[in-house]
């Protein structure tokens, strides 16, 4: 029978020192060769291990960077998304602003307008608070553009940006409706305001002349020529020849001339179809078809037509019949008189025991008869 290589022994000598024995070892010679073999399979083993170790975790490494990439990629995206959008609001925004612009100008026209209306229609002290009200600035707004301000910034986020956007369109959109409606009611309004306001002019309500001294009331009277009982269509005003005699209100001359009965006269045309008389002048100042505004010098206190001394006969008629012109301008007697240092004590006309009851006006002669 054939024998192997492996099937001896292999013998080593183990000298440790010279005064001692040598050892002999017998180790086979399988052993021999198979420890190297399975140390070099182990050692080989091992590192395959440790490389497959490392690759696994280098493509660990690899997807998650391939993630983050990704997912760096769709935040790029997202930024890149959130700059067009935000673009798109700021045009949007800037439109917006600019017809804000435009409507607001308006408005400050429609605004100077209407403080030219109050300024030229309430009293200058009235004007003046109306324009400090719309021009001075408020103690807090002062004092905000005097405060100083601090603390710490912090970065806004995209949503937060966009949503800050979108509040500032809704916001602009709720202005740019305000003005829209405010655009259609402030040219009404100031029309309404226009028309009252010449309605006003129009309606008498100053004292024709510069006397305060009433002769003679509207109603029924004893007639001074004849003394029977007739009815008085306007106010006497007893006054001095060339005394100043003004329009009572706003209109246009549709009358100017002499009667008889009347004298030199005029009939001033006014709104609500009011008309004003004005009778018994020394000279008219003015001609028919003039336009005439309240308190303008029209004529001269005089004497002519039918009269028994200096006055002005004051008239007010509407469509055509006498009414009552005391009403009209009660307050701008009683204005005048009680502007004085001493007011004029009143007279009453009181019915003397020789006087028929018909001499008397049942509600006019009630009126105080002022002396200048």
């Amino acid at each position: 029978m054939k024998r192997h290589w492996w099937n001896g022994s292999m013998t080593l000598l183990v000298i440790r020192d010279a005064d001692q024995a040598v050892k002999q070892v017998s180790v086979s010679k399988m052993l021999v060769v198979s420890v190297p073999i399975v140390a070099v399979i182990s050692i080989s083993g091992l590192f395959l291990a440790m490389q497959w170790k490392s690759t696994a975790h280098i493509q660990e490494l690899q997807g998650q960077v391939t993630s983050q990439t990704m997912a760096l990629d769709v935040t790029v995206k997202d930024k890149d998304e959130a700059i067009r959008l935000l673009k798109s609001e700021v045009i949007r925004l800037s439109s917006q602003a600019e017809s804000v612009k435009d409507q607001l100008e308006q408005m400050s026209s429609l605004e100077k307008q209407l403080q030219q209306f109050v300024e030229g229609y309430i009293t200058p002290s009235d004007a003046s608070k109306h324009s400090a009200m719309l021009s001075t600035p408020s103690q807090s707004s002062r004092w905000n553009e005097r405060i100083q301000v601090g603390g710490e910034d912090i970065e806004a986020s995209t949503d937060q940006i966009l949503n800050l956007a979108n509040r500032s369109r809704i916001d602009l959109k709720q202005v740019s409706d305000m003005l829209n409606t405010m655009q259609r009611s402030v040219p009404t309004t100031l029309k309404q305001a226009q028309n009252r306001q010449s309605t006003i002019a129009g309606t008498p309500s100053i004292w024709p002349t510069k006397s305060r001294r009433i002769t003679s009331s509207f109603g029924y009277r004893q007639d001074p020529m004849h003394g029977r009982a007739a009815f008085h269509a306007g106010l006497d005003i007893g006054g001095e020849l060339g005394d100043p005699v003004y329009a009572a209100a706003d209109g246009k001359v549709i009358e100017a001339g002499f009667q008889p009965a009347r004298g030199n006269y005029i009939v001033i045309r006014h709104v609500n179809q009011l008309d004003t008389w004005y009778m018994h002048l020394q000279s008219i100042l003015i001609d028919v078809n003039d336009t005439v505004a309240k308190g303008d010098r029209i004529a001269k206190l005089g004497n002519t037509g039918r009269s028994t001394g200096p006055h002005l006969h004051f008239q007010i008629v509407q469509r055509g019949e006498p009414i009552d012109p005391f009403p009209y301008v009660r307050n701008a007697l009683y204005e005048t008189t009680s502007s004085k240092k001493s007011i004029p004590t009143p007279l009453i006309r009181t019915r003397r025991s020789s006087e028929p009851l018909t001499s008397l006006s049942t509600r006019a002669d009630s009126y105080p008869i002022y002396q200048s």
